[in-house]
């Protein structure tokens, strides 16, 4: 039989490598989920009655306990449909004002799945002792706030809870009365009654039999909130697959509404618009709910609500008054519809396959304000490894070790940057990871070592799927250690994967864990681990929804068996975030001297960004594909998840080459930047394009390599506050209506960078968004354009070789300008330092250096600089300040520094690193001086131009200070004299 599958498998995948289009009927709809339509059914219910509707849950008064050293109460749930069924209430109040509110079944015939919020939350977040919830007949509420401006009110009957601000509403949970949490039953088995068989000579009437077969069912007097049929409740199918539905029905169903909140974002990750579309109400966009389901849709729709890789179940909800989110711990299967009873009101319906109520309440109320809260709960993206921003060449597959070498002999040929070449499926034998295939790779050390000969490292895939056979020493401990997926009959669960037959590593299964990570060792110990590797490999998790080729949705049957009984349908939103993390701790824990890992994940969801990267998997090489990557992106990192990108060309398809070129721009501008390829696909390495495509692609490389400093700063940020990297609009002008919808353009941290990415076919010109009274200056051009206080938009070139980036004036950009073949060696490389003059004659930037590599910066070493720019009378001095050593705590996260000494080991290290030009855009007139403060004259050009303070457009004047000599690690001012 094992032959016979592995055959299969073999026929599986080709038609999976030669067949590109999407099986939507693959996956299911919410009309083929029982659940997603008992909750529909439910809402459409609740329409039809209008205001008779009345949800049927309510707190028992006489239940009712407050903490008295907490903002913390407890008490009990009625359903008035089942009387003898008992729920159990939680609402906490956290420090930071965040509102918790968490519902069970109490004494059900079984326990609903609990622990989604202990994988996504760092820590139990702490609950304040200085709010006090007030109890009264109908209600009991608690007001809190440095102003007292948020109140929470939790009504009684019907159960209702309410979260304001000055007396707006901000959250309404069951405010249309649609929660339902479908409690554990036994299924009730129907056995056909017969009716006494007429006495001899007994006459029949026929009426009379028409009548026994004609007799009324009990009233079912549930039926009004519930439906009059079980539909779905105890089994279903789909496609060839019956999900045996083992505990029957334990849907949740909530309306979580945003009555002054018109605009939402987030719940990633789709294929859509960053500010979500409508799908119920009057002319829904989509007709289908939003899907949560991890799930492998290979070529999957440019504009769709279906699910994909990942899944974070975080909205914000947006107004030009305030923003609030809600962070909802399920990791079961959800659905989301979404509708606006009016332009300034959000409606949104969430229903889920199983799991508790688990709410999170952030009152904002301002964008930066929502990601600190949800970031102090579910973490905040990682500092990676400097490296890692860099460059990544990736396709499936590259053949040989000696294929490998040469393509990186030609990037060098070609002086074209890179940092990372990539290796999947085909490295390994049969594709049992971890085993060289030694035909192809028979040298894989001294193929690693060449790499990093020139500074650079290697990604390596590893998927989750453990190929089923005794030679394979992986899968054969695992299985011996009873650390694998089990089926509905609690047996080993096997399934179809690249490997053929496969089983799937358990990691809720704490005892795995250690041994996972023994594997990733490189010296040889007591039991098999990969010594064929080196530190310079980093890992790729691919495959990890889990996808399963054989299963239902291309994904595992959700009645197989976890660690702790829990079926998967409880967890498989969370499963492949588990996968990601335990292999971040085994790639960083392998060696003697800890290293910061690189790993990139597929599946993900909250918490996920706490272990390194994420792509939007498996993409069409089309102009749509490109565009909707870039608000995919976005998306991910509103849900957190900073570092984030999708594959350069499409994974699929053979881009041309001015669709490949416009690619290499969006790629340049994404926290993640990786070309990849499947392995029908054309050859298509930058080195390979012919000229002006080839010269246009170097550039876009060395552009990001300038702008490495850029990124990194930017990552630090995000690592501290949990600001994204990545800023749609509405995040830097929370209050400007205009930008709430734009999603074709983004900020770069606290940078100053704007870029458009052009995503159309044949554009010369590009229109970008200006959201405020400000100068913004072309980057390459230094030409002036100029926002008004409503919003403007203006033109800009963007012909084949051009890429709309513009410097918010009020901005310093630190860049390397020196071509370089990989990070690793601009280490120790001077810096320019571009000043963007605002209409104040002002402007801020920051940089943040470290190894890069260590985790030595959370022991203060590190440089963390700001350099300000301010005018004094005729005067503008620039000056480097050091953040470290005034704002030490706030450097590093998750550590909070007392004292930093500017001597660090670090900084000492470059302590001759210097700035070797400034230039200084939107001057007023040509300067009489230029000079270090209290020191000597420096060296400068003056070209005259249009003055940041003017009103008209045109080439901005430029000032270029040649080498000041000034030191990166010191404090110093430069003085411009008129």
């Amino acid at each position: 039989m094992r032959s016979l599958n592995y055959l299969g498998i073999l026929v599986f995948s080709l038609t999976l490598s030669t067949t590109y289009s999407l099986k939507a009927h693959d996956f299911k709809t919410c009309s083929q989920s029982g659940f997603c339509r008992r909750g529909r059914a439910l809402s459409a219910r609740a329409k039809e009655a209008g205001s008779k509707w009345t949800s049927p849950y309510s707190i028992d008064p006489s239940t009712l306990a407050i903490a008295s050293d907490q903002a913390t109460f407890t008490a009990g749930v009625k359903s008035s449909l089942y009387p003898e069924i008992s729920f159990g209430l939680e609402l906490r109040v956290h420090e930071d004002g965040i509102v918790r509110v968490r519902m069970d079944e109490v004494g059900g015939l079984r326990k609903r799945y609990d622990e989604a919020a202990s994988w996504a939350l760092i820590a139990e977040p702490i609950i304040s002792k200085e709010i006090k919830w007030k109890a009264g007949k109908k209600d009991i509420r608690a007001v809190y706030g440095k102003k007292k401006e948020n109140e929470v009110v939790v009504t009684f009957e019907p159960f209702r809870v309410v979260l304001l601000r000055n007396g707006k509403e901000q959250v309404v949970l069951n405010g249309q009365g649609l929660l339902h949490m479908e409690h554990f039953r036994n299924k009730i088995e129907s056995t056909p009654t017969e009716e006494p068989a007429p006495q001899e000579g007994e006459e029949v009437v026929a009426d009379e039999a028409q009548a026994v077969f004609k007799a009324e069912k009990p009233v079912n007097v549930r039926a009004w909130f519930e439906g009059n049929e079980e539909d779905g409740y105890w089994e279903e199918t789909f496609s060839s697959w019956t999900d045996s539905k083992p505990k029957g029905p334990e849907s949740l169903s909530i309306d979580i509404n945003f009555p002054n909140h018109g605009t939402i974002y987030g719940i990633p990750q789709h294929a859509t618009r960053l500010a979500l579309p409508t799908t119920s109400g009057e002319s829904p966009f989509f007709s289908d709910p939003y899907r949560l389901y991890n799930a492998d849709v290979f070529e999957y729709l440019a504009s769709s609500p279906m699910s994909i890789y990942g899944s974070i179940p975080v909205l914000h909800a947006h107004s030009a008054d305030s923003t609030v989110g809600i962070f909802h711990a399920v990791g079961s299967e959800t659905w989301i519809d979404v509708a606006h009873a009016s332009g300034k009101s959000t409606e949104t319906h969430w229903i889920s396959e199983s799991g508790i109520l688990d709410l999170f309440l952030m009152p904002g109320p301002t964008p930066e304000d929502i990601f600190k809260q949800y970031s102090g709960l579910t973490g905040t993206s990682v500092l990676p490894a400097h490296w890692s921003l860099g460059y990544h060449q990736c396709r499936w597959n590259y053949i040989s070790s000696n294929d490998v070498r040469t393509v990186q002999k030609r990037f060098d040929e070609e002086d074209m940057p890179v940092d990372v070449f990539w290796l999947d499926i085909e490295y390994a034998e049969d594709h049992k990871y971890f085993i060289w295939d030694k035909k192809n790779f028979p040298d894989p050390v001294e193929m690693i070592n060449d790499v990093a000969a020139l500074g650079r490292k290697m990604v390596v895939i590893v998927d989750p799927h453990l190929k089923r056979v005794s030679d394979y020493p992986v899968y054969k401990k695992a299985s011996e250690l009873g650390f694998l997926v089990k089926n509905k009959d609690n047996n080993e669960y096997e399934g179809w994967c690249w490997s053929g037959s496969s089983a799937w590593m358990d990691f809720f299964n704490p005892g795995a864990w250690t041994w996972w990570k023994t594997l990733f060792k490189t010296e040889k110990g007591s039991e098999w681990s990969w010594t064929e590797s080196t530190d310079a490999v980093h890992i790729w998790n691919d495959m990890n929804e889990p996808s399963v080729f054989n299963g239902p949705e291309i994904t595992m049957p959700k009645d197989n068996i976890h660690h702790g009984g829990w079926e998967h349908r409880d967890v498989h939103n969370i499963n492949g975030m588990l996968y990601s993390n335990l292999t971040y701790q085994a790639v960083r824990e392998r060696s003697k001297t800890l290293s910061r890992p690189f790993v990139l994940t597929r599946a993900f969801y909250a918490g996920s960004q706490r272990f390194g990267a994420m792509w939007t998997g498996d993409n069409l090489g089309t102009w749509e594909h490109m565009a909707v990557g870039v608000k995919i992106v976005l998306s991910v990192n509103i849900g957190g998840f900073s570092f984030a990108g999708s594959d350069v060309g499409g994974f699929f398809g053979n881009p041309e080459p001015e669709m490949l070129v416009r690619w290499y721009q969006v790629g340049a501008f994404a926290p993640f930047f990786r070309a990849h390829a499947h392995i029908d696909t054309k050859r298509r390495e930058p080195f390979l394009l012919d000229q002006p495509y080839k010269g246009i692609i170097k550039d876009i490389l060395r552009l990001r390599y300038t702008l490495l400093p850029v990124w990194y700063t930017a990552f630090r940020e995000t690592s501290v506050t949990g600001v994204p990297v990545l800023r749609p609009h509405y995040v830097v002008f929370p209050k400007d209506k205009g930008g709430f919808d734009v999603d074709d353009q983004y900020f770069i941290g606290s940078s100053g960078l704007l870029v458009k990415p052009v995503t159309e076919k044949d554009a010369k010109e590009a229109v970008v968004y200006l959201p405020e009274d400000q100068a913004y200056y072309d980057y390459f051009t230094h030409h002036v354009y100029r926002g008004t206080a409503k919003g403007k938009q203006v033109t800009v070139p963007a012909a084949l070789h051009q890429i709309p980036l513009l410097v918010r004036g009020g901005s310093i950009v630190p860049t390397r300008e020196r071509p370089r073949r990989s990070s690793t060696s601009m280490n120790r490389d001077p810096f320019t330092l571009r000043v963007a003059l605002s209409k104040a004659c002002t402007a801020r930037g920051e940089l943040y250096l470290d190894d890069g590599v260590t985790y030595a910066h959370q022991e203060g070493n590190f440089v963390w600089r700001e350099f300000v720019a301010e005018k004094v009378k005729r005067k503008i001095r620039i000056a480097s300040n050091d953040l470290g050593a005034t704002r030490p705590s706030e450097a590093v996260n998750g550590v909070a520094l007392q004292t930093f000494s500017p001597e660090n080991e670090y900084a000492k290290g470059i302590a001759d690193v210097r700035v070797e030009k400034v230039v200084v855009v939107g001057l007023g007139e040509k300067p009489k001086s230029v000079k270090i403060e209290n020191g000597s004259d420096l060296v400068w050009d003056y070209v005259p131009g249009v003055a940041a303070t003017d009103k008209k457009e045109g080439i901005a004047s430029v000032l270029s200070i040649k080498d000041p000599k000034v030191l990166v690690t010191q404090d110093w001012a430069i003085v411009i004299e008129w």
